[in-house]
């Protein structure tokens, strides 16, 4: 018995000091609007949270409005996780949110996502 706990607890030490294996990109974690909800009215910006911290010179946003047209009325501010984007309004219809983020890490992931506008 008593050998067999000893080797469990090799075991065990063992394991605890193998580092794991740790997400490397920055994953889109939610956004608001919220990834494909419907709001009543046109919002005024646009914004994406991540699960790690954002290089700022090289992440970026687009949005496009219902008539096809880019409806951004500013640039991207990235703070940490968090990128937003100010909005011009563009009417009720579906909205289409391109990223492209570079992490901290030095690892690019990019998306996209729909949200609507309308009653």
């Amino acid at each position: 018995m008593r050998r067999s706990s000893f080797s469990s607890m090799i075991v065990f030490m063992v394991l605890l000091l193998t580092p794991g294996q740790a997400s490397a990109h920055a994953e889109l974690d939610h956004a608001e609007p919220r990834v494909g909800n419907k709001v009543a009215s046109p919002p005024r910006e646009v914004t994406l949270w991540f699960t790690q911290k954002l290089e700022a010179a090289f992440s970026s946003i687009s949005v496009t409005g219902p008539s096809g047209q880019r409806v951004e009325a500013g640039k991207a501010r990235v703070s940490g996780n968090q990128m937003s984007i100010p909005l011009k309004s563009g009417g009720a219809g579906t909205y289409h949110v391109n990223w492209r983020v570079l992490s901290v890490d030095a690892h690019t992931t990019d998306g996209s996502f729909t949200f609507q506008v309308g009653p």
